[in-house]
């Protein structure tokens, strides 16, 4: 799953306001002067290690003022039901939630029902689904799911891991994303951003996704886990980066023992910043009502014609 929007979106966004109503500004916060106990690039080395009590209690604070920073934290997929929250998260995988947003309108014109999707022809399914990359692999799991659904739950997506798993191409992501945001079952979205902010907030260490999720999920109560993994991805999008965070527009600098990976220079940060954080469009066509950024474009839309 990616985190930038398209070239053309950008260059039509151009000037637009870097501080969302409703949010807090990424810079909120003082960057300029490097983190307490920080050398530029990560806590002094000559600095005692870190206990695990004093890890927790800055992993939830960490929490606790991401949760300031994006208060219309959501999942960026637009669905309506279960099923089409399933389909499109299995759709996400190595492409953007952008990308699938604007090509599931048409999938669910075609196939609104895991009836519909069971029967359809793989070749015309294919080319529904061809903006979202690996569409054959993508149209066999989808058609796999949806039989299973329609076969072993009467149509119906369940509402168990244990079930949920058993489905052509979901896996524990999938299912916790499903279970969390469609179920109310809390759960822990382990995807790429998530691994890489909370191994660079030294939570874990870990690089296996389960191990990871097992080790985050001892640090937070499990009414936490749902919310925490969308400001997390979230944070992971706008600011914290794979290759190049901001860390001079980081809101939570402060507490991050990697400050010093990115850029430092609060200007030079700022001009890193994606989605409503920098002004630009966000991924959901239909964003909720709190979403302080402006609506994606549809599949196809001209640039500047948003």
């Amino acid at each position: 799953m990616g985190e930038q929007p398209s070239a053309k979106s950008n260059k039509a966004a151009k000037g637009a306001s870097a501080k969302p109503a409703g949010a807090k500004a990424a810079s909120a916060k003082p960057t300029s002067a490097k983190p307490a106990g920080s050398t530029g690039a990560g806590r002094s080395r000559t600095a005692k290690p870190e206990s695990r009590l004093a890890m927790v209690r800055r992993a939830r604070r960490i929490n606790r003022e991401l949760a300031d920073v994006y208060p219309y934290a959501h999942p960026e997929l637009d669905f309506r039901d279960p099923f089409e929250l399933l389909v499109a998260t299995v759709l996400s995988a190595q492409t953007t939630d952008l990308r699938v947003n604007q090509t599931t309108p048409a999938l669910f014109a075609k196939y609104p029902t895991p009836e519909d999707m069971a029967a359809a022809v793989p070749e015309e399914l294919e080319e529904v689904i061809r903006p979202t990359g690996f569409f054959r692999a993508k149209a066999r799991s989808l058609i796999g799911l949806s039989t299973a659904l329609r076969d072993r739950y009467d149509g119906e997506v369940p509402g168990t891991l244990k079930d949920l798993v058993t489905l052509p191409g979901v896996g524990r992501k999938t299912a916790n994303v499903v279970l969390g945001n469609a179920f109310g079952v809390p759960g822990l979205t382990v995807d790429t951003h998530f691994g890489r902010l909370v191994r660079r907030w030294k939570w874990t260490d870990q690089e296996d996704p389960e191990k990871v999720e097992a080790e985050i999920a001892a640090i937070f109560p499990k009414s936490e886990w749902t919310m925490l993994s969308h400001r997390i991805i979230f944070h992971g999008r706008r600011v914290c980066h794979s290759r190049k965070p901001a860390c001079g527009a980081c809101p939570i600098a402060h507490l991050c023992p990697s400050y010093g990976e990115g850029e430092t220079d609060p200007e030079k940060a700022r001009k890193l910043l994606k989605y409503e954080m920098g002004g630009y469009p966000g991924q959901r066509l239909s964003p909720p009502p709190d979403y302080p950024g402006k609506p994606a474009p549809p599949l196809g839309t001209p640039a500047g014609a948003e």
